[in-house]
């Protein structure tokens, strides 16, 4: 029998040119760079793997402790369409800086080329600077040779669409969109397990050793949807109610504007998992409380069928429906 309790993890701190230091001042995480642009929270990625923080598992790996109890902490139906398989990644972001012009392919593109699950994700604005922005899709339905003719030129984001971005701002970002993050933005990102990234453009940025970064232009190219697209998602905050984000065949996202108490219920066929994006919460569990702050990402395992949210929070929950 496996004790069951909500698992949070070891963040797994990233280095990135772009990266700055909120992912320390505002989210507490343990970093002692001022270029740390990435905290992957919960993760199965290889050669990547979280590490439990706290608790009677503390020490183990997520997938030594999915080994045991694959259907325990999955759910049934998690567990019957990916085996023991993690099959969603939770990180914050911190750009300092703006990311590189990126896209990510499609389930086939990805299990053709690099045996690995697309990258479909979205993002929630944590925080944003005054006048920062997004790059998502094309202003206008584009095509691959006006694409290539405009990066050749180094005009990309010409005809790329930049959206301001503002706090509690959602957007959705099917595979083939291409896409950055910009310059002063928090944010959580919930993906699937996946690493590949297409990286088409970078501003001529180099690395400090005088490096360009590695482009990605010739496996992009049938990657890429050249359509216009919208990937703003609108929702109405509802106090001690989740109010559905996002939903689609690879994970639903609900916001919960916590302020007091909510019984949750679980069928037992998925995990749940809580990204806390502001204030401090306690999860009740047979009179149990654990307790969790802004920056805090938890697992509760699918075979926790009753518990209470408890406390002022703003939090997004994660399942797989």
């Amino acid at each position: 029998m496996m004790k069951m309790y909500p698992l949070v993890f070891e963040p797994i701190l990233k280095e990135r040119i772009w990266g700055g230091n909120k992912l320390k001042s505002v989210l507490n995480k343990k970093s002692v760079n001022e270029t740390t642009g990435e905290s992957w929270e919960l993760s199965a990625v290889s050669g990547d793997v979280s590490v439990v923080g706290n608790g009677f598992y503390k020490g183990m790996s997520l997938t030594s402790l999915l080994e045991q109890f694959p259907e325990e902490i999955l759910g049934k139906e998690v567990y019957k369409r990916f085996g023991s398989e993690f099959p969603l990644l939770f990180k914050f972001l911190d750009a300092k800086e703006d990311l590189s012009i990126q896209v990510h392919p499609n389930d086939e593109l990805a299990k053709q080329r690099h045996n690995s699950f697309g990258k479909t994700e979205m993002w929630y604005v944590m925080q944003a600077d005054e006048n920062a922005k997004l790059i998502i899709g094309f202003k206008n339905d584009s095509s691959k040779e006006e694409y290539l003719s405009h990066l050749e030129n180094k005009k990309l984001v010409s005809i790329l669409d930049e959206i301001p971005v503002k706090k509690g701002d959602v957007f959705f970002l099917e595979t083939g969109t291409v896409h950055a993050i910009g310059a002063g933005t928090l944010i959580a990102e919930i993906q699937q397990t996946s690493d590949i990234t297409y990286r088409l453009y970078d501003f001529e940025r180099k690395d400090a050793n005088g490096n360009l970064r590695e482009l990605h232009v010739d496996l992009a190219l049938d990657a890429i949807n050249y359509k216009k697209t919208n990937a703003r998602k609108e929702y109405s905050l509802k106090s001690n109610e989740s109010v559905s984000i996002v939903d689609c065949p690879y994970f639903t996202t609900n916001v919960i504007v916590l302020e007091g108490e909510i019984n949750k219920g679980n069928s037992g066929d998925s995990f749940l998992v809580y990204m806390c994006t502001e204030g401090s919460f306690s999860v009740n569990i047979n009179e149990e409380n654990f307790d969790f702050k802004k920056g805090d990402t938890v697992l509760i395992p699918a075979s926790i069928s009753d518990f209470q949210l408890v406390g002022k929070a703003n939090l997004l929950e994660i399942t797989i429906s």
